[in-house]
């Protein structure tokens, strides 16, 4: 092994997050939002403007930082200040009190922006096997126990913190609302308004016919109804069972469906059946595809003294098998991974400021974030030129920051011009050319 004399370059300058320029791309060419919020909320001549305040804030988000504090780190830091055209760096105290200052008005900006993004960059909205856009909405726990933040409270995972919404467009997850809310929130509650906003969002992106699913938390007469007049619109949602007799349930579609038997000791019987229901005087059919499987022996032969009954349904609007409609709603877990890229690959589970409304903007912010580092993913890592990696229809974000944000070179000015200089072994030069050249010319 080899001894390293370990020195510091006096004149030099390295940086390790070059894919900023990427990010300043997307921000200040396909995203108004620093044009907007400057617009919006004007300061004196000697203050640091709001758009330096968003830019320093996405440019921490892109690196995977949400701490305010990580600013202090980034003042001196010529490459992070010029690949995202701020003139003036602000400190983590003026950062975190001018998004405080502004948090309820900027959020709302912020989140049409992010849709104004996924427009501009003409991103490829893939469908299902069915020709449908799946559009997935579901709320997901954030862990932020242990803390005295305005809306934490107890979630549904039994932990104390945040309960946000979100929803995601095409099969690439197009992150197309992110909405923040207290923990002990009911998902349902609220949850109307919210998918007539991303309906509307999911129109302006696309024409296609679109396949909203949803778990069992929405299954709501108001729900089916919202949606069942909707042009081009279809749904599967989960069938919450309540107070419903099961045992009663899997009599009958054991006697009226069909029944196969995958191996000894294991039963699956396959029902649809159409359920009358009165809303303010008008009288709606909908369609419910039920699934019941019984066991008698596990799966290691093991026979079972009293047999295992599970019972599960799906509301759709869908004429297609009930194999075909259970296996479009299993694709739906999908959308877990991408609240795990938000919460854990870009930092976010544990907001940062005391205050819900700061933090709801902060959440969106982190929405608009997901979307650049999904559109820098699918231009650079998908296509022949990337790293060595196992062919994939979608990078997640994690890969995205450590193949092209993370990516070293030394900053270089001539001629009143700046230059990135990649090292000669660089496996990821040709992507981040590829997606530099890509977004310039968008």
């Amino acid at each position: 092994m080899q001894k390293f004399i370990i020195a510091q370059s006096k004149k030099e300058f390295y940086t390790s997050h070059s894919g900023l320029a990427l990010v300043g791309l997307c921000m200040n060419k396909l995203c108004s939002l620093p044009v907007k919020a400057k617009n919006a909320f004007p300061v004196s001549t000697n203050g640091i403007g709001i758009d330096d305040i968003v830019r320093s804030y996405i440019g921490l988000l892109a690196i995977g930082k949400s701490d305010f504090e990580a600013i202090t780190d980034c003042r001196d830091d010529d490459h992070f200040r010029d690949s995202l055209g701020i003139r003036r760096t602000p400190s983590a105290e003026t950062l975190r009190q001018r998004l405080d200052e502004i948090a309820s008005s900027l959020r709302g900006i912020a989140d049409a922006c992010s849709v104004d993004f996924l427009k501009k960059a003409r991103v490829t909205i893939s469908a299902l096997d069915t020709g449908h856009i799946p559009l997935d909405c579901d709320v997901f726990g954030m862990d932020n126990s242990k803390t005295k933040k305005e809306g934490v409270s107890r979630i549904y995972t039994g932990e104390d913190g945040y309960a946000p919404i979100a929803a995601y467009l095409g099969t690439e997850g197009w992150c197309s609302e992110l909405e923040l809310r207290e923990g002990s929130q009911h998902s349902q509650e609220g949850f109307i308004p919210f998918l007539e906003r991303v309906m509307e969002k999911a129109r302006t992106l696309t024409p296609r016919k679109i396949l909203a699913r949803f778990d069992s938390a929405h299954d709501a007469l108001d729900t089916r109804i919202a949606l069942a007049g909707r042009k081009n619109v279809s749904y599967i949602i989960k069938w919450n069972p309540r107070r419903e007799d099961q045992l009663a349930w899997a009599a009958r579609i054991f006697k009226e469906g069909d029944v196969t038997t995958p191996r000894d000791g294991k039963r699956v019987g396959l029902l649809t059946v159409h359920i009358r229901q009165v809303h303010e005087g008008e009288t709606y059919i909908f369609k419910r595809v039920m699934r019941a499987v019984e066991r008698t022996v596990d799966r290691r032969g093991q026979r079972l003294l009293k047999p295992e009954i599970e019972i599960e349904g799906w509301w759709t609007t869908l004429d297609l098998p009930a194999k075909t409609v259970i296996r479009l709603y299993e694709d739906h877990g999908t959308s877990e991974q991408f609240h795990a890229e938000i919460k854990s690959d870009m930092d976010l589970e544990r907001l940062p400021s005391g205050k819900f409304a700061t933090n709801a903007l902060i959440l969106t912010l982190g929405g608009l974030v997901y979307n650049f580092l999904r559109a820098i993913g699918q231009l650079g890592l998908v296509s022949g030129e990337t790293p060595v990696r196992h062919a994939a229809k979608r990078r997640r974000i994690k890969t995205v920051m450590q193949e092209l944000m993370y990516l070293a070179a030394r900053v270089v000015r001539t001629g009143r011009r700046l230059k990135l200089v990649f090292s000669r072994h660089c496996p990821a030069f040709a992507a981040f050319q590829t997606v530099y050249a890509c977004l310039r010319s968008s």
